[in-house]
C-alpha cells in the first residue's frame, strides 16, 4: 500500500538526487554534483499482464566513469514479496538499460532496514542462481542533522534525516533544528521542505511535533491534512463565512450575535460553503445549521 512516508521517500530522490550523497560515499563514487543525473520511466511492466513499478529510477552518468542506474525504493516494514519484486527490477532493468543496477531502500526503522539489506536469494539447494543485495539508507548510516547551517546548505539530506529517524528518541531535537534551520529560506522554499516532512512522518508521533513548529501558510502535497493545507482551507472558510454574512444583510435577514460568531467561527470549508449556497434563500438565520437540503415548496 502506497503510504504518506512511501511517496515522500521515494518522491524526493526524483526531485533532489543529492540525498544520495551518503550511497556515493560508502560505494567510493564521485558524489552526484560530478555526475549527470536522470530520473527514468519507473515502469517495469512487461507486455502483459502483471504491472510492477519501482518507487525512482535513476541513470547515473558519472563524469570520470560507467554509467549505472539507481532503484530507489521506500520501505516501512518487511513485506514477504519484496525480495522476488526487487530481484525482478534488478534483473529488468539491467536487461533494459544494459548498465549495472543499484538497488537502494529507505527505511524508517532498524529492524526493517536489517531485513531489507537481504540477502536474498534465488536458490535450489546449495546453488544460488540470483541474488540481490539492496544498499539500506537507515537510521543506522543517515545521519542525524543537530546543525541548523547544515539545514540550510542541504535540506534535502535534513529533511530524509527527519523522516529516517522519526522513530528515535531524538526526532524531537532534530525537527527543532531542522525548524531553526528553515528561518534561512524564503517563504515559498520553507512551505516547499516543511510540507516534504510533515508528509513524510506521515501517522508517527513525530507529526505533531513538527505541526507544532510550522508557522508558514500554503500546501504542496494536496489532500494529505498538512498544516499548510488546513490553514490555507481555514482561510478560505472565514472568507466564505463573511460572504454568508453579506448575503444575509443584503437580503435583510436579521443575525443574531451568537449566529455571527458560530458563522465566523467555523473553519470548515465545506460546510461554509453550504452555508452560503443557503443564504441565498433562508428566511431566517437559524435555517442555514438545519440538517438536509431547504424546502423551498
Amino acid at each position: 500500500m502506497v503510504t504518506s512516508t512511501h511517496e515522500v521517500s521515494h518522491r524526493i530522490f526524483q526531485e533532489h538526487p543529492e540525498v544520495l550523497t551518503p550511497v556515493f560515499a560508502a560505494l567510493g563514487l564521485p558524489p552526484p554534483a560530478k555526475a549527470a543525473i536522470v530520473a527514468l520511466t519507473p515502469d517495469a511492466t512487461e507486455i502483459r499482464p502483471l504491472e510492477r513499478r519501482v518507487d525512482t529510477v535513476l541513470r547515473v552518468d558519472p563524469s570520470d566513469g560507467d554509467g549505472f542506474i539507481i532503484a530507489v525504493e521506500a520501505q516501512t516494514k518487511r513485506s514477504p514479496d519484496k525480495e522476488m519484486n526487487w530481484a525482478y527490477y534488478v534483473a529488468y532493468l539491467y536487461a533494459k538499460f544494459g548498465v549495472p543496477v543499484l538497488l537502494v531502500t529507505v527505511c524508517r526503522s532498524r529492524s526493517t532496514a536489517k531485513w531489507a539489506a537481504g540477502p536474498f536469494e534465488c536458490r535450489v539447494g546449495p546453488w544460488s542462481t540470483q541474488v540481490t543485495r539492496p544498499f539500506v539508507l537507515g537510521p543506522d548510516n543517515v545521519p542525524e542533522i543537530t546543525d541548523e547551517s547544515l539545514v540550510a546548505r542541504e535540506p534535502a539530506l535534513a529533511t530524509v534525516s527527519a523522516i529516517v529517524h522519526s522513530e528515535s528518541g531524538k526526532i524531537g531535537a532534530i525537527l527543532n533544528t531542522l525548524a531553526h534551520g528553515m528561518r534561512s529560506f524564503d517563504a515559498a522554499t520553507a512551505k516547499y521542505w516543511c510540507e516534504f516532512v510533515e508528509v513524510g512522518l506521515e501517522d508517527t508521533p513525530a507529526r505533531k511535533t513538527w505541526k507544532g513548529l510550522q508557522k508558514m501558510v500554503g500546501t504542496y502535497f494536496p489532500g494529505r491534512g498538512t498544516l499548510f493545507e488546513e490553514t490555507y482551507l481555514e482561510g478560505e472558510a472565514r472568507g466564505e463565512a463573511k460572504g454568508v454574512l453579506r448575503v444575509l444583510e443584503v437580503r435583510g435577514v436579521p443575525v443574531s450575535d451568537a449566529a455571527r460568531e458560530r458563522i465566523l467561527g467555523c473553519t470548515d470549508l465545506a460546510l461554509v460553503s453550504d452555508w452560503l449556497d443557503r443564504a441565498g434563500t433562508v428566511e431566517h438565520t437559524e435555517d442555514l445549521f438545519t440538517e438536509g437540503p431547504l424546502d423551498n415548496a
